[in-house]
């Protein structure tokens, strides 16, 4: 098998995978408060990325990093995997499965929006008009289409669901610039991150023993939403020609996902639901091409100096 048809495998089953995850939260959540299903995905998480770390022989690179670097995994590991899955948990109890899944999609769009103040980017018209049509999906799936009342089906989990890609966006836009090892600084991010996942559990919630389905869907949610898929998409993107050929494919999650969610969770999906992640989904395929298209002209600009 050539290396462009590994980068497809592993990219088409890691989109298999996480079109699951939203229906496991769901169902999840029915033997585990959100708290306590943060508190034991994450020790699943962690336990995956020490092992990883032992295999290849990598925790030696532990040794070398500064107190900067550690400071700096502090921040990240306090944004994801503490703030964004607490967040994100909380608005899957509050919220169809859906609902959640489709606003917490615009993660994309956050990072176009972001970029503006933390990156100093300059956004361009396209980028504008690519915000106005995901948040018009927003607004379509949040109110369940009947955006002239403007009546949500709940603020709060709608709010909690926006509020996690604003994070998942901060959080991307952070750790992009840190240029240590992947699997490093997530084994450190969730290390530090289960010291904030321990406190508020003991604060807010209880540590309990497991049931065998209550245990199985912290296992599944552990490792396939924040371990081995990630290992499995950096497979996909180091094995194909360019990123494009495989990124595309992750605009085919939301839509699989709503099938798991109908037939594993039990959820009527909802026209709505459908149309207003249709828009999500332009909207971020938009804004990705703008952002193709400026990296292209950078690169042809670049060459023609050096031709020069």
């Amino acid at each position: 098998m050539d290396k462009l048809r590994q980068g497809y495998a592993y990219a088409i089953i890691t989109v298999l995978i996480w079109s699951t995850v939203a229906a496991a939260f769901k169902v999840s959540l029915r033997y585990v408060d959100f708290l306590q299903l943060l508190f034991y995905a994450s020790i699943v998480s962690s336990s995956f990325f020490f092992v990883v770390l032992l295999i290849q022989n990598k925790l030696i690179l532990l040794k070398t990093y500064s107190r900067k670097d550690y400071l700096h995994s502090v921040l990240l590991g306090f944004l994801n995997p503490f703030l964004y899955y607490v967040v994100l948990f909380k608005a899957y109890s509050l919220l169809p499965a859906q609902e959640a899944q489709t606003l917490n999609y615009t993660w994309p769009i956050m990072i176009a929006f972001l970029s503006i103040p933390i990156l100093k980017q300059k956004i361009q018209f396209k980028s504008v008009l690519a915000i106005i049509i995901s948040f018009a999906g927003v607004l379509i799936t949040s109110t369940q289409g009947d955006i002239l009342r403007f009546s949500f089906t709940n603020l709060t989990g709608a709010s909690l669901a926006l509020s996690s890609a604003i994070i998942w966006a901060l959080f991307w836009i952070y750790n992009i610039k840190d240029k240590r090892d992947e699997v490093a600084k997530l084994f450190l991010n969730f290390t530090f991150g289960f010291t904030f996942i321990l406190i508020s559990s003991l604060l807010f919630s209880k540590i309990i023993i497991l049931d065998v389905i209550g245990l199985l869907g912290v296992v599944y949610v552990g490792l396939f939403e924040m371990g081995i898929t990630f290992m499995i998409w950096l497979k996909a993107l180091k094995t194909s020609k360019t990123t494009a050929q495989v990124s595309h494919l992750i605009y085919v999650v939301p839509f699989l996902s709503m099938i798991t969610i109908h037939f594993i969770v039990g959820e009527r999906i909802l026209f709505s639901t459908i149309l207003g992640l249709i828009f999500v989904v332009s909207g971020i395929a938009l804004q990705q091409l703008v952002v193709t298209r400026e990296g292209f002209l950078h690169r042809k600009a670049h060459d023609k100096m050096h031709t020069y």
